[in-house]
């Protein structure tokens, strides 16, 4: 190990600045792997992404429409799984399983509501989600004009979702109370943050894949308490995706198409890229856009505090996911973590400083001479 030097941005050395050599080299070279896989990806020419897309209810047409119409006919008395089906019907789309329809939280509670209501409140969180975060990164970044870069790299994740046909985006609002969620999260007082991941939970369920990963880190961390309130948490939905479940098979009918339920295995290059896409990265070139979101996943990686483990498990997660289940709706499911990733940048500074040097120190030996 090298002597650590004092931090750039940090309010203490990065986890690189204690790795040994060896250590190093081999995070260095992840990384690199990770972009190499990345950059490989632009020779295949790719499929259009909508990363403001809403749900599978649309493929040939815009899926914020449909959405709204949803969400219009519900306010006029409808019932959301009949009429959800009856957009699917409309655009001739499969309807592999019962995930193939949202929950019906986000559209409901829309319903009840003015439209323009609903993006007000879209920007209130957004707003919240930011103050949460700069002041949960106080112990991390004691001053002030790191942790306002921090927030403009947050807000540059939400960007794309935050516009009106966004407003109906199940994913926007999901990622959005993850963020929160892990914010507000500290050792003891995990309740509120269990809360709002049901809340993400009840309305996309991807979401529980981030309610997963910190139910494990609560018991690798011997919190039992707050182990139980995620088991709980994830029981509740559980229960809901049950219901949910249920009643689309009752409107479903015998003859409606039916397609692969899943069908991902995508690469980690193609993983990384489509993440990247779902922040403000997508408005440049991809060779640049990928290498900074390297460098946002080394940086969480690098910050030594729990809550950067957690975002680094959650994106890993996600990331899995996509790889294996998520199809063509992978850059939807990217939308659950573009509120935190960007965010790693703000550490990537001190990160890469610290790998370098422990990539390249030497060892020491010292020679002593014993006289007879």
């Amino acid at each position: 190990m090298v002597r650590p030097v004092a931090p750039l941005w940090l309010a203490r050395p990065s986890r690189f600045a204690a790795l040994d050599h060896r250590s190093a080299r081999i995070v260095a070279g992840i990384a690199a792997l990770l972009l190499v896989l990345g950059l490989a990806t632009l020779a295949v020419p790719p499929a259009p992404v909508d990363v403001t897309g809403t749900s599978a209810v649309a493929d040939d047409r815009d899926d914020a429409a449909a959405y709204d119409t949803i969400v219009e006919a519900v306010r006029h008395g409808a019932d959301y799984y009949a009429v959800t089906i009856q957009e699917i019907r409309r655009a001739d789309l499969p309807l592999p399983s019962f995930t193939a329809v949202r929950l019906p939280t986000l559209s409901v509670v829309q319903a009840q509501v003015p439209a323009p209501a609903t993006l007000a409140l879209l920007y209130a969180l957004v707003a919240t989600v930011a103050v949460a975060w700069f002041v949960r990164l106080r112990d991390g970044l004691p001053r002030r004009r790191p942790r306002l870069l921090a927030i403009l790299l947050l807000l540059a994740g939400v960007a794309p979702v935050v516009q009106e046909a966004s407003a109906v985006a199940h994913e926007a609002w999901a990622g959005l109370l993850v963020a929160l969620s892990l914010a507000v999260r500290r050792p003891g007082q995990a309740t509120a943050a269990i809360a709002l991941a049901l809340c993400a939970m009840l309305i996309r369920e991807t979401a529980a894949i981030y309610a997963v990963v910190m139910l494990v880190a609560a018991m690798l961390g011997k919190r039992r308490r707050e182990a139980l309130g995620w088991v709980a948490a994830l029981a509740v939905f559980g229960v809901a995706l049950g219901v949910h479940a249920q009643a689309v098979a009752a409107v479903v009918g015998t003859f409606d198409p039916a397609a692969p339920d899943w069908g991902g295995l995508s690469g980690p290059g193609t993983v990384l890229r489509l993440m990247a896409l779902s922040t403000a990265l997508a408005v440049v070139p991809a060779w640049i856009a990928l290498p900074l979101a390297t460098l946002a996943l080394l940086g969480w990686a690098a910050w030594r505090d729990p809550l950067g483990l957690r975002v680094l498990a959650t994106v890993a997660a996600c990331g899995g996911a996509m790889a294996l289940v998520a199809h063509d709706d992978g850059a939807r499911w990217a939308m659950l973590v573009a509120p935190v990733l960007l965010v790693g940048l703000i550490f990537a500074p001190d990160a890469t400083r610290d790998l370098w040097r422990a990539a390249h120190a030497r060892r020491r030996i010292t020679v002593t001479r014993t006289a007879r």
